[in-house]
């Protein structure tokens, strides 16, 4: 019933048409922008998705995303781009031969918004708020900063310049923008009839934050790094109480490490500045932490592999490549967002 919503909706605009002799507004097209680095690329594999889909123990997890007779669902009034990839939204749009928060995200919008909802992708793995998606407004770091920099970078290809180290900062938030553009101007391939002009940006949905962890340096301007994005985004897009869910690290759940939960902390405070009452949310990922399949990676999952390849398909570090978390957090960001909306009505 679901793929038939886009016919329905074209016949009762042409019936209007026939009937009035006048033309009819287009209908809104829902835009979601889906955004950060590996983990929302999405490492879940899909070896692993289909196996739990057919278990009595998780099986129910999964069945809204397939038919009665097995196979996988697709969505006509939810369409997805992601990178050079789009259509029906459906499985296998995260990494290759993965899924990752995309899913669950999508169903649960499509589930509640009449509208047509088109999801844009842009993530890319290794990437830091830092320098990779440094917003705009930020600028770049001190000129001792760059210098050191071009020192090291130096030492391993002699050849690069300070050009070469300035326009490494922004590189993914401006390949971001493109993504975001290309995919709002290709809207009539989504969704036949309509133009860039029926689209409207609903939210951003930001999952992010492992290479910036991982150095003091860029944990300690997170936050202030966070702030600005947040405003660029809305500014880039025109949309200036855009909704935006922050998906916080939730890797290794409650028994994170003291890194782990200070990086926690400044993505939550860039979350509670006081203009983004109302309009911006923290979504807790570690509420999704996968226990079951961290249990068998810690103990060893080479010398375990079949136990292993029932529950997980990727490091720590990729949210175990378990579904059920993927799934998890792409439903609480959607849950978030819907209610980012509602308030805001």
């Amino acid at each position: 019933m679901q793929n038939a919503r886009p016919l329905i909706r074209f016949a009762l605009v042409a019936l209007t048409l026939f009937a009035t002799g006048r033309p009819v507004l287009a209908e809104a097209i829902k835009v979601f922008i889906l955004a950060g680095q590996s983990n929302m690329e999405g490492k879940a594999k899909m070896s692993l998705l289909e196996y739990q889909a057919q278990q009595p123990g998780t099986s129910e997890r999964f069945a809204a995303y397939r038919t009665l007779d097995g196979k996988w669902r697709e969505r006509d009034d939810v369409r997805i781009q992601f990178l050079e990839r789009g259509g029906p939204l459906t499985v296998g749009y995260g990494s290759p031969q993965c899924i990752g928060l995309e899913l669950a995200f999508g169903w649960t919008v499509g589930d509640q918004i009449k509208e047509p909802v088109l999801l844009i992708k842009a993530a890319w793995g290794g990437r830091s708020l830092w320098r990779d998606f440094r917003p705009p407004s930020a600028g770049l770091p001190a000129e001792a900063t760059l210098a050191k920099m071009l020192a090291d970078e130096q030492k391993r290809k002699p050849a690069t310049t300070m050009d070469d180290i300035r326009s490494g900062f922004g590189g993914s938030y401006r390949d971001m923008v493109t993504e975001v553009n290309r995919g709002v101007a290709d809207v009539a391939r989504h969704f036949p009839g309509h133009t860039p002009a029926d689209c409207q940006f609903a939210g951003f949905i930001w999952l992010q934050g492992w290479n910036d962890m991982i150095n003091p340096a860029y944990t300690a301007e997170y936050e202030t790094n966070m702030v600005k994005f947040i405003r660029d985004v809305r500014q880039e897009f025109h949309a200036p109480t855009l909704p935006f869910v922050i998906a916080q690290m939730g890797i290794d759940g409650t028994n994170a490490s003291a890194g782990i939960r200070t990086f926690r902390a400044v993505q939550a405070a860039a979350a509670a500045w006081p203009e983004f009452v109302g309009n911006v949310a923290l979504v807790k990922a570690e509420a999704y932490w996968d226990y079951e399949a961290a249990a068998v990676f810690k103990k060893g999952w080479r010398e375990n592999l079949a136990e292993w390849n029932k529950v997980g398909s990727d490091y720590p570090y990729h949210y175990l490549g378990s579904p059920k978390t993927l799934c998890g957090i792409g439903q609480a960001c959607a849950e978030a967002v819907l209610r980012l909306q509602k308030s805001q009505r």
